[in-house]
């Protein structure tokens, strides 16, 4: 088995026993880059000099007999809306198209303080809007398991990179379900942890109540040990969570006798593809088998989510992107005839279609006469919904549900946006209630595609996800099926 084939404790282990370097493991991981990247196109930029520096930096640590951390000498991709001093940070838009922030983000300064080794910026749907890679300012990240279908999105970069075996771990971020929706499609680990616990601060901002930060892996183990260094408070967050990190890892491995599983009936209806359903069900059969009890539970407001997070979000983004108007940072247009037309120029030139779209919906939401009507009613309807997850949790330790209805479609298959917008029916009502979620593999479709199993935990609840999630894992072998690249 190749280096890049392994997970993130797989290599820490045989990084302590000195039986590979830090610099071999970032060799496998760039010379697996040339040999796909043409292909997947799961990157927009590269620092495979910096990488090697910092692969020398932690053998040399290792060489001189000190202790090193589970993701030190770890190649990890971000993705390409956190900022990274002096790389550049595009958002996949041309707006930012050459953009090099003088900070970095926390997480990255957290995971600069273990010794990782940052592999690049991943690709994405422009300033995180979409759930397919397509809308990336620059070109479409395609699927490992099927190159002429979609990694999900908008984190489909990140996600396509660990399929890929392009990177051991990677972050991406979740607006309403933008981690777990590629996850999911690329048969990989994705969570979307609670809101406020891992900080936003240096995350390019696009639905500031939703958004977060979170890990992709090949494996739940690999997950915890990165969820352990992301999170935690950050003064520089005004909404992050003052409170105690628990060792995530801690949680695996544990009996899972007598746990508590609620499965919403809204989630399995139409619209969620057959066989995505009896993978699902399957999945939750076996976590009987291994102890845990189940029963059907009703989320009554499931269905107005969707309409509400499609007022509330573009509403949130019409207000964070009036900052790239040209004058500052980015993308100017040269050819105006002063400061309005430059304004008007450089944002129609600077965004793509689907965030001119969703800036005009949120605009109209917020504007004068409409905002009682549709923001204000979102917002209300918002809180039904986390009352319904509310009351779900007073029961349950965990939810179980599909990710996404389908499993992953064809490139340009979904061009009516709204049909594009249903891909996120299971996913998006966690970010509207705060709490976290993971997606990982429960099976493949008739395809040969993978199917994503949503596990879904009350704020804060991560390590009840975790323990559930580990003893399927360990249960299955779906987590060690990769795509054929």
């Amino acid at each position: 088995m190749e280096l890049y084939q392994l997970t993130a404790h797989q290599l820490h282990e045989k990084l302590v026993n000195k039986e590979v370097t830090a610099r071999e493991i970032t060799e496998s991981i760039y010379n697996r880059i040339e040999a796909v990247e043409e292909d997947v196109k799961a990157y927009i930029t590269l620092t495979k000099e910096d990488a090697l520096k910092q692969a020398d930096k932690v053998d040399e640590k290792i060489a001189n007999g000190e202790e090193i951390g589970p993701l030190a000498g770890i190649p990890i991709a971000i993705k390409d809306n956190m900022s990274t001093e002096g790389v550049k940070t595009t958002c996949a838009s041309k707006i930012l198209h050459n953009y090099k922030p003088p900070y970095d983000a926390t997480v990255i300064k957290k995971l600069s303080a273990e010794d990782y080794i940052m592999v690049g910026k991943t690709n994405m749907d422009e300033f995180a809007m979409g759930s397919s890679n397509e809308n990336s300012g620059f070109y479409p990240t395609a699927n490992p398991w099927d190159l002429t279908r979609v990694p999900g999105g908008s984190s489909g970069g990140s996600a396509a990179a660990v399929a890929a075996g392009e990177a051991i771990i990677s972050l991406g971020s979740d607006t309403g379900g933008s981690i777990r929706q590629p996850a999911a499609f690329c048969g990989v680990v994705g969570m979307k942890p609670t809101y406020g616990l891992v900080s936003r601060y240096g995350l390019v901002a696009f639905a500031s109540s939703l958004d977060q930060i979170g890990p992709f892996s090949k494996d739940i183990t690999d997950c915890a040990i990165a969820l352990n260094y992301i999170a935690g408070h950050d003064e520089f967050d005004s909404t992050s969570a003052n409170r105690e990190v628990p060792d995530y890892t801690a949680s695996l491995n544990k009996d899972i006798t007598g746990m508590k599983i609620g499965v919403p009936s809204e989630y399995f209806g139409d619209g969620i593809d057959q066989e995505v359903k009896d993978a699902v069900w399957t999945a939750i059969k076996k976590l009987e088998e291994l102890g845990a009890e189940y029963e059907e539970v009703s989320l009554p407001h499931t269905e107005y989510a969707l309409s509400a997070y499609y007022l509330i979000a573009p509403a949130e983004a019409s207000s964070n992107l009036a900052r790239y108007d040209g004058v500052r940072y980015g993308l100017r247009s040269e050819e105006v005839k002063g400061l309005v037309d430059m304004y008007k120029k450089t944002r129609q030139e600077g965004f793509g279609d689907e965030v001119k779209r969703r800036i005009m919906l949120g605009t109209y939401a917020l504007s004068s006469g409409y905002y009682d009507a549709y923001y204000k009613k979102a917002q209300k309807v918002r809180t039904l919904v986390k009352q319904d997850f509310d009351r779900a949790f007073e029961k349950y330790d965990v939810l179980i549900s599909p990710t996404t209805p389908t499993t992953s479609f064809k490139a340009g298959a979904k061009k009516d946006p709204l049909e594009m917008y249903l891909s996120d029916i299971c996913t998006i009502p966690i970010n509207l209630a705060g709490i976290p979620a993971l997606s990982m593999p429960c099976g493949l479709d008739s395809n040969g595609l993978p199917i994503g199993l949503q596990i879904m935990g009350n704020h804060f609840g991560e390590e009840k996800i975790l323990q559930i999630a580990h003893a399927f894992e360990q249960a299955t072998d779906f987590h060690k099926k990769r795509a054929s690249l």
